[in-house]
C-alpha cells in the first residue's frame, strides 16, 4: 500500500525563501512566520498521513453506493470528515466574520495540496463546499450570507456546482433547466445536471446546490443564464432545516477514478431556489467558482504526480535490479537498487522537477489571488485571470504524465491494483477533464484571455519574466537559468505575434495552435519558477544557510528543468507556427 509524507521543507522553502511571505504588504502575509506556517501546514501532514491517506485505497476500492435515494461514501469517510470539522481544517482562510479562520488564500492552497495528495476524493467535499461559499460571500445579498456560510464554513451544510446537462457541457446556451419566478421572490427550477460532484452523500445535514438555470426573459445563449441557490432541505426563518426540497439523485456514475467522490444526476423537478447575484448574469456569479475550481483542478494534477513521484522514488531506491553500468553501487548485495540506472534517473528528474516547479506556480497564482482580493490589486487579478488556464490546463496534462511514468518505475508492480499506483494515474485523469476540458482552457487562453484588455495582462507577464532575467544577468551562476528562458520567453512572445498576424484572417490558424502555446506558456511559467527557486537556493547559500544538500538538490533539479524540458517550447512553436492548414485539410466524411 502506498503512503504519503507531505513535502514540508519544500513548502516552507517556497513560502519563505522564494515567495518572501513576511515581506510582503499583503494584509495578513505579516502573521506568517515560519514558526506558525510550520505549525500549521505540520498538523495538515499528520492529519493526511494518518487519517486521509489510509482512506484512500478504501475509497477506491468500495466507492459509493446509492441506496433509497441517499449516497453511502466508503467506510470510514463520515468519521474522517467530522473529524476535519472538529480540526477547523474546513474554515481555514473563510471570512471570520461567518465561523472561518481568516487566513490567507495561500494557506488554504498550501494545506489543500496535502490533503489532496493524501485522498483526492475525500478533499472534494470540502472543495467544492469551498468554492459555493466562495461564490455566494461574493455576490449574495446579506440574508443569503447569513442564513448559508456559516454553516458552509463549518461544513455541517456543503455546497456544489451545478452546470453540465445531458446534451450540453461546455456549450451552456444550449441549456434546457428552468426558473419559473414565484410571488415570495423565490423561483421553481426544473431539470436535469449531470456529472455533479459530492451531489449527493451522508457527509452533511444539508447541502446547498447552486444551479445555473434560465429565467423567463433572459434571451437566448449563455448571456441569459442565471444562478440560484437550491438547498437539499430547505431552511426555516430560524435556521432550522424545514422540508426536503424537490430535488433528487437519479443515479451515480461509475467512473474510471475518484471512486470515493459521488458523481450525481440530479434531478429537479420543480426545486426551489432564490436567485444568486443579478437576474441573466449568473455565469459572472458562477465563474467567481469556476476561477477558484480551476485553480484547484490544477492544483490536484500536480498535488496526484507529488504522492505517485513520492512512493515510486521509495520503490526506486528499495527495489535491487540489475547493475550500473559504470560498475557495482551495491556490491555487497545481488544487484543494485534501480535508481542507478540512466533511464529510472531521467524519468524520476522529469517528476520532481515537473512537481516543484508546479507547487511553485500554483504558490505564486494563489499569492496573486490574495493580493487581488485582500488588496484590490487590479494588476494581480489581470495576471492571474491570464494564467488560470495554463495552471488547470498544463498542470493537469502533465500532472497525469508524471503520474503514469510514476507507475512505469514500478514496470509490473505499478500496473497491480496492490500498489497503489494504478489509482493516482486514474483519479489524476479527470483533472484534464472537468473544470472544462482542457482543449477549453486552451481556447480561452488564446481566444479569450490574450487579447483582455488590449493585451494588457500577456505583456505584463512578458515584463515579469523580462525583469526576472535582467536581475541576474550579472550572476554567473545563473546563467543555466536566464539563458534558457530569454529564449523561451522570445518563443512564447513569437507565437502571440503569430497569432495576432494571422488569427483575424484565419481564426483556425490561432485556435489549431491554441493547446500548443499553452504548454509553450506552461514551460515558459515552469522556467520562471525555477529561476526564482535557483535565485533563492544561492541568496541561501550566501547567507549561510545549514540545509545544503537541500539546496544543492534545488538548484541541480532546476537546472535540468532549463535544460531538459524547457527546450520543448521550440516544438511547441514550430507546430504553433505551420497554422490550420494539416489540421484542417482532411474532410470530414473522410476520417
Amino acid at each position: 500500500m502506498p503512503s504519503y509524507t507531505a513535502p514540508l521543507k519544500d513548502m516552507q522553502f517556497l513560502l519563505h525563501s522564494v515567495l518572501n511571505v513576511t515581506a510582503s504588504d499583503t494584509p495578513g502575509y505579516g502573521d506568517l512566520d515560519e514558526g506558525f506556517t510550520a505549525a500549521v501546514l505540520e498538523e495538515a501532514g499528520k492529519v493526511a498521513s494518518d487519517l486521509l491517506a489510509p482512506l484512500n485505497a478504501v475509497g477506491d476500492r468500495e466507492g459509493c453506493l446509492l441506496e433509497n435515494g441517499m449516497v453511502r461514501t466508503p467506510t470510514g469517510f463520515k468519521a474522517a470528515f467530522q473529524a476535519m470539522k472538529d480540526g477547523g481544517w474546513t474554515a481555514l482562510d473563510c471570512d471570520p466574520d461567518y465561523g472561518g479562520q481568516g487566513l490567507p488564500y495561500l494557506m488554504g492552497t498550501a494545506v489543500g495540496e496535502i490533503f489532496v495528495s493524501a485522498n483526492m476524493a475525500f478533499n472534494m467535499y470540502q472543495g467544492l463546499t469551498h468554492g459555493a461559499y466562495s461564490a455566494i460571500h461574493t455576490h449574495g445579498t446579506a440574508e443569503q450570507k447569513a442564513t448559508y456560510l456559516p454553516k458552509m464554513v463549518s461544513c455541517d451544510w456543503t455546497g456544489t456546482m451545478n452546470l453540465t446537462e445531458p446534451h450540453c457541457g461546455t456549450d451552456l446556451g444550449l441549456m434546457r433547466t428552468r426558473a419559473e419566478p414565484q410571488a415570495d421572490g423565490s423561483y421553481l427550477i426544473t431539470g436535469t445536471k449531470i456529472f455533479i460532484s459530492a451531489g449527493e452523500h451522508d457527509l452533511a445535514e444539508n447541502i446547498i446546490h447552486l444551479v445555473l438555470a434560465k429565467a423567463p426573459g433572459g434571451g437566448e445563449g449563455s448571456k441569459g443564464i442565471s444562478l440560484f441557490i437550491v438547498p437539499k432541505f430547505l431552511v426555516n426563518d430560524d435556521g432550522s432545516l424545514g422540508a426536503r426540497n424537490a430535488v433528487s439523485v437519479g443515479k451515480i456514475e461509475d467512473k474510471m477514478g475518484i471512486h470515493g467522490s459521488a458523481t450525481c444526476v440530479m434531478n429537479y423537478d420543480g426545486a426551489k431556489g432564490w436567485l444568486l447575484g443579478d437576474l441573466h448574469k449568473g455565469m459572472r456569479a458562477m465563474f467567481t467558482m469556476m476561477n477558484e475550481a480551476r485553480l484547484g483542478v490544477g492544483l490536484q494534477g500536480y498535488a496526484q504526480a507529488a504522492v505517485a513521484y513520492e512512493n515510486a522514488l521509495a520503490y526506486a531506491k528499495d527495489r535491487l535490479q540489475g547493475r550500473a553500468v559504470t560498475g557495482a553501487e551495491n556490491p555487497s548485495g545481488p544487484a543494485d537498487p534501480l535508481i542507478v540506472h540512466p533511464d529510472i534517473r531521467r524519468n524520476l528528474m522529469e517528476q520532481k522537477s515537473f512537481v516543484e516547479g508546479a507547487r511553485a506556480l500554483t504558490f505564486w497564482a494563489a499569492h496573486l489571488i490574495d493580493r487581488s482580493v485582500r488588496q484590490g490589486d487590479a494588476e494581480a487579478e489581470g495576471l492571474v485571470s491570464l494564467m488560470i488556464p495554463v495552471i488547470k490546463g498544463f498542470q493537469t496534462d502533465k500532472g497525469f504524465e508524471m503520474a503514469v511514468q510514476a507507475q512505469q518505475v514500478l514496470g509490473g508492480h505499478g500496473y497491480i491494483e496492490a500498489s497503489g499506483m494504478s489509482q493516482f494515474a486514474r483519479d489524476a485523469r479527470i483533472a484534464m477533464i472537468y473544470e472544462g476540458a482542457n482543449g477549453v482552457q486552451a481556447l480561452d487562453l488564446v481566444g479569450r484571455k490574450l487579447a483582455q484588455d488590449g493585451g494588457k495582462h500577456v505583456m505584463a507577464f512578458f515584463d515579469v519574466v523580462k525583469a526576472e532575467c535582467q536581475a541576474h544577468d550579472s550572476d554567473e551562476r545563473m546563467k543555466g537559468f536566464v539563458g534558457p528562458l530569454k529564449t523561451a520567453s522570445k518563443q512564447l512572445q513569437q507565437a502571440a505575434m503569430f497569432f495576432m498576424q494571422s488569427g483575424m484572417k484565419n481564426p483556425n490558424a490561432a485556435l489549431s495552435g491554441s493547446y500548443d502555446f499553452m504548454h509553450l506558456m506552461g514551460h515558459v511559467c515552469l522556467g520562471l519558477m525555477w529561476t526564482r527557486i535557483a535565485k533563492a537556493a544561492y541568496t541561501a547559500f550566501d547567507t549561510g544557510a545549514s540545509d545544503r544538500d537541500f539546496l544543492d538538490a534545488k538548484i541541480a533539479t532546476g537546472r535540468f528543468y532549463m535544460a531538459r524540458q524547457l527546450p520543448a517550447c521550440t516544438m511547441h512553436l514550430a507546430r504553433i507556427e505551420t497554422g490550420a492548414e494539416t489540421v484542417m485539410a482532411l474532410r470530414t466524411e473522410a476520417f
